[in-house]
């Protein structure tokens, strides 16, 4: 083993996942999630493979995904009315061109596009975030924290 195999993106099969690399800290790979199809997965976990308990979080995404959509949109619908209020009440000349008009909490899936599934820990409990890129909100990415398989938070402005 050379000095530089230390440095060398480290690989781990998973006979769910499939292939996930280590690299930046975190496990990166792909996950199914529909309706979305292939998202981007980052999993957390030492050098020498990801946590276990993120990996089942990862592995019973999809079957859980469908069942949280509805609680999802209700927060994505709460952040998207309280934009659209500020800018209904801003002057003419600081409002966007153009904003999507949303008057459900399921119309919003269409004005999203899915960023990534993010599984690390957040004050020691290993933690789901789903993020969203939105079309009322073009500055920043929605994520939502999951524990339970319940949201108990969305976020703004976060990343990886």
């Amino acid at each position: 083993m050379g000095l530089l195999d230390a440095f060398k993106s480290k690989s781990f099969e998973d006979p769910t996942l499939g292939a996930l690399h280590y690299s930046g800290g975190r496990w990166k790979g792909t996950l199914s999630l529909p309706p979305h199809g292939s998202v981007p997965l980052l999993l957390s976990g030492k050098r020498t493979s990801p946590d276990d308990q993120a990996l089942a979080i990862a592995r019973a995404l999809p079957g859980n995904y469908e069942g949280m959509r509805g609680e999802i949109a209700k927060h994505l619908f709460d952040h998207y009315d309280a934009y659209r209020e500020a800018i209904d009440d801003a002057d003419p000349q600081d409002r966007p061109e153009s904003l999507p008009r949303i008057s459900a909490p399921n119309d919003v899936w269409p004005h999203l596009e899915f960023e990534r599934v993010l599984i690390e820990p957040l004050e020691g409990v290993q933690t789901l975030e789903l993020a969203y890129r939105v079309a009322w909100d073009e500055e920043h990415t929605l994520g939502a924290w999951i524990r339970d398989w319940r949201v108990f938070e969305l976020c703004g402005s976060v990343g990886p």
